[in-house]
């Protein structure tokens, strides 16, 4: 086998929340152009449809599951959709966002527990139904591997200047450790459990946050070395290394991808 058949994806299903759009499209597109089928998760059925035509363009299966992954209720429903389709053997749990951006001192329970949930519950919930399934079918000699991607942030390492909602950096921190323990305990099964952990992507809500706060992006691209923040199609590739053969001796990782910014 050649280096590169080792990141062939051909034969595989991945499932993934938040893949219509932004950094979860771009995974999805780049997993599908390896080979995968997909399954995709997201809240709006005309951008879920037009991620779904780009990925039969590259001659892979596609389903959509419109939902809303943020809520637990939604998140579980989701799931056990996917799995009514078939075996899962790539997980890739996306979906997160700060959206909330006020002091500690302001911010409600109910939008604390609203954050967790888009960005910590839904990943615990994937992980327990979509990798669960994943876990019983390597335990019976069904399957030989599954792969889990989670998307944390560098925020979960760092404390980002000028901006409230530290409810992101929370469960973002918390998602890296969750990717840890998890691949720790999964690991004598052929499961490997990685973190990605973007900086500045110019995702759609970067995009109208620099067109609210332009002081800020020229702020960010003085703060990263390579001096750009980075476009969804950077991770692409990434996530296909995750989900291949090539990484099959890498579990419990929480790989950044920031241009540079944690460095300083």
């Amino acid at each position: 086998m050649s280096v590169l058949d080792r990141f062939r994806l051909d034969g595989r299903r991945l499932f993934i929340t938040g893949g219509s759009r932004g950094l979860g499209r771009e995974m999805a597109l780049a997993i599908a152009e390896a080979g995968a089928d997909a399954v995709i998760v997201g809240r709006d059925p005309e951008s879920l449809d037009r991620t779904a035509a780009d990925i039969r363009a590259r001659g892979r299966q596609c389903w959509t599951i419109a939902a809303d992954a943020a809520t637990p209720a939604g998140c579980q429903a989701a799931c056990h959709a996917a799995l009514a389709l078939g075996p899962i053997d790539i997980l890739i749990n996306n979906i997160g966002g700060r959206r909330i951006d006020v002091p500690i001192e302001d911010q409600s329970l109910a939008d604390w527990q609203a954050m967790i949930d888009l960005n910590l519950t839904s990943t615990f919930l994937c992980t327990k139904l979509i990798g669960g399934a994943m876990l019983a079918r390597t335990k019976s000699g069904e399957a030989k591997s599954g792969r889990i991607i989670n998307t944390a942030s560098m925020s979960g390492l760092i404390a980002n200047r000028g901006i409230g909602g530290r409810h992101y950096e929370a469960a973002k921190a918390a998602v890296i450790h969750f990717t840890r323990a998890t691949a720790a305990d999964w690991a004598p099964h052929g499961i490997t459990v990685n973190a990605i952990l973007p900086g500045y992507f110019m995702t759609e809500p970067n995009l109208r946050w620099a067109r609210d706060n332009p002081a800020m992006i020229d702020s960010i691209r003085a703060a990263v070395p390579i001096g750009e923040p980075g476009q969804p199609e950077d991770l692409g590739p990434l996530a296909v290394y995750l989900a291949s053969d090539a990484a099959r001796y890498m579990t419990g990782s929480a790989l950044l991808i920031d241009g540079g910014y944690t460095i300083w």
